[in-house]
């Protein structure tokens, strides 16, 4: 069973939430898109509310399946971090099944990340045990929700609880879907970006990691219909979360 909440009427929206989140983090952008759209806030196959089964499956499917329960034919899907790279592996894997992507501090599925971004993790969090969710999910909200460019007291401290909470819930989730097969997409979304043929908006926060900068920058040059935002001033990882007024400006702006 997957876990979602769902407002408003019109054209269909699906937000997919960060591997560092669940579909709390899209608390401010709910009711503002309802205002033009049905919109579904979705915690993804282990994350959240959602349940873990028992046997193989695949996100960008279980995005189309909640699609197919809904009985939406299509949809615009809208994703942070990780939910960005399931939101392009389900418009790659059902491309008529997508009409829209909105990708905010995305992921790409297949991307490797940089010795130069590893060694940034290493400068600012170190070595940290895995199974110790309170001192990982410490690590990751240094490094995603403050980011390498600010100090965690330039971050409004409301921010770094909810974040934190919801980070310790998510790598509980990610240790139980380790021992699940979870297959990915074949073959992986990197490289394929000039594959998607629906318009594409790509942001991200201008106190995020270097290299998601950069990676919004590549999705905008190599998707045929990409528009990129400028990035949002004294933002990081949890874009949407952190600065709704401009993400829920741009969102209404473009969504179909």
């Amino acid at each position: 069973m997957l876990a979602y909440d769902e407002a408003g009427n019109g054209t269909p929206v699906v937000l997919l939430h960060a591997g560092i989140a669940d579909r709390r983090m899209w608390r401010e952008q709910i009711d503002a898109l309802a205002t033009r759209h049905r919109v579904i806030a979705l915690d993804l196959r282990g994350y959240g509310e959602s349940e873990l089964p028992p046997t193989p499956f695949a996100h960008h499917d279980d995005v189309v399946g909640l699609l197919d329960a809904l009985g939406m034919a299509r949809a615009a899907l809208v994703g942070c971090s990780f939910g960005g790279a399931v939101a392009i592996d389900t418009a790659l894997a059902h491309p008529d099944r997508v009409s829209a992507l909105a990708l905010l501090g995305t992921a790409v599925s297949g991307h490797e990340w940089s010795e130069q971004t590893n060694d940034l993790w290493e400068s600012l969090v170190g070595d940290v045990d895995p199974e110790d969710f309170a001192a990982a999910a410490a690590g990751e909200v240094r490094f995603w929700v403050v980011g390498p460019e600010r100090a965690p007291e330039q971050v409004d401290p409301e921010l770094l609880r909810f974040a934190t909470a919801m980070d310790e819930r998510a790598l509980a989730a990610e240790l139980a879907l380790g021992a699940v097969d979870v297959a990915e997409l074949h073959p992986p979304a990197t490289g394929r970006l000039r594959e998607l043929r629906v318009p594409v908006l790509v942001g991200a926060g201008a106190a995020d990691v270097p290299e998601i900068r950069q990676l919004a920058d590549h999705i905008a040059a190599e998707a045929p219909q990409a528009v990129r935002l400028p990035d949002v001033p004294d933002a990081a990882h949890l874009l949407p979360l952190e600065r709704p007024t401009p993400v829920n400006t741009a969102l209404l702006n473009f969504l179909p």
